[in-house]
């Protein structure tokens, strides 16, 4: 690993038309686990000028039921008009009143069909013949990744590229900002030495704005908002002279969201995760119930590596799972500490699996002892799933409450 370098993350705001998406199919995922904590949901969602999509498959008999409700469509009396109504809540919710998107206006589609009796079968706990535990909803690997970089234990130029953002939202919702719109994006780069970050190389920072605010005062009084807004976030005596700066650097930022470019669910996935600082499986996450291991073992591995660094037995943790469709057990665990470890990785790993509580890694053990099986995750379909705080029972891949099991596990 090299100690001294420069890298770079990146970040795209709640109102980025994928971003749009995933919220749009997070908000399906909880409606349904709201009704029924099994249900199985995979909700993809397009969003264009003027238009949202949804496509997927779904079951929740409270909403939809081929058998049951066979005459409204297999729909519940009211569901369509649920879907369509937290479909329009989202987007008003994000901001976007514009005459290429308006949550009132805009013409929806509903998609969505029931789940596949085959994907079912294997999936389902007491379906397959002598194993009678819940099997993974698919095959895939999961990475999870830790360091010491933030309080967050996040990498620092992601953490701060997803709080650049977030603090230009509050700004644009609070009426500080007002010339703020809600598409917008972010990069951070930063200079390390030994392995710590030191300074900060540059700042990218695109946003959406009112008319105007591309020459002239306006313009002046845009770029000086963001720079006030970036040195809020970034550590004292990162900035500096030397620091390039580039806001808004193609010009004219007023047509953005969906109507300047077509969202899709799941192609955030990097954002999402650790701003390329550590692998990626190449699942998304967002509008997948978490019987889906591309959700629920990304969070777990997050979990982990969260809490070897808290308990200070690395300072930087990567832990990989493998998981086959329709089998419950994963089929690998790996960590590497990437030579920061106090103990051998294979003993952390061992470690892993000796502790009860975590229910042997299978799908469902991972989401009884998360608590998955709740409506928390639109919240998490912006500005990162990882790094955030813990609040209820929202983020609690996050929570540092394993560090004693693990301590005591490789004692």
């Amino acid at each position: 690993m090299r100690k001294s370098y420069i890298f770079t993350s990146e970040s795209v705001s709640e109102g980025h038309p994928d971003k749009v998406s995933d919220q749009i199919s997070d908000a399906i995922v909880d409606l349904l686990l709201s009704k029924d904590p099994e249900s199985r949901v995979a909700c993809e969602t397009l969003t264009t000028t003027q238009r949202v999509i949804l496509a997927g498959e779904i079951r929740c008999a409270p909403v939809y039921d081929e058998d049951k409700w066979a005459d409204n469509g297999g729909w519940a009396p009211g569901a369509r008009e649920e879907i369509e109504d937290t479909v329009r809540q989202v987007v008003r919710d994000i901001g976007y009143e514009q005459d290429g998107f308006h949550w009132r206006t805009l013409t929806f589609e509903n998609h969505l069909h029931g789940q596949s009796s085959e994907i079912a079968q294997g999936v389902d706990a007491g379906t397959q013949g002598s194993n009678k535990d819940e099997g993974a909803g698919d095959q895939g690997i999961m990475f999870g990744f830790a360091c010491d970089e933030t309080p967050d234990r996040m990498p620092a130029t992601l953490d701060y590229s997803h709080k650049i953002l977030h603090r230009l939202a509050q700004d644009r919702k609070s009426g500080k900002a007002p010339f703020l719109e809600p598409d917008s994006k972010s990069q951070v780069t930063l200079r390390f030495e030994d392995g710590k970050p030191v300074a900060c190389e540059a700042i990218v920072v695109s946003t959406q704005h009112a008319p105007g605010y591309d020459a002239g005062e306006k313009e002046a009084e845009l770029k000086a908002y963001v720079k006030d807004a970036v040195a809020a976030i970034i550590p004292d005596g990162f900035l500096s002279d030397a620091t390039k700066w580039h806001i808004n650097p193609t010009g004219a930022f007023e047509i953005g969201g969906p109507d300047g470019d077509a969202g899709l669910t799941g192609r955030k996935i990097i954002v999402d995760t650790y701003g390329g600082a550590a692998p990626h499986g190449g699942g998304a996450f967002s509008g997948k119930d978490p019987t889906k291991v591309d959700r629920s073992a990304a969070y777990i591995t997050r979990y982990l590596a969260k809490n070897i660094v808290a308990a200070g037995l690395a300072t930087r943790c990567t832990i990989q799972l493998a998981y086959a469709i329709g089998v419950s057990e994963p089929l690998s665990l790996y960590v590497d500490t990437h030579g920061t470890g106090c103990v051998a990785d294979e003993k952390l790993e061992q470690a892993i699996r000796s502790i009860g509580k975590l229910g042997g890694l299978t799908p469902r053990g991972i989401r009884t002892h998360l608590g998955l099986n709740k409506p928390i995750y639109r919240k998490s379909a912006a500005y990162g799933h990882f790094g955030r705080d813990v609040s209820g029972d929202y983020f609690p891949w996050e929570r540092t409450d394993l560090v004693e099991d693990l301590k005591a596990a490789v004692d």
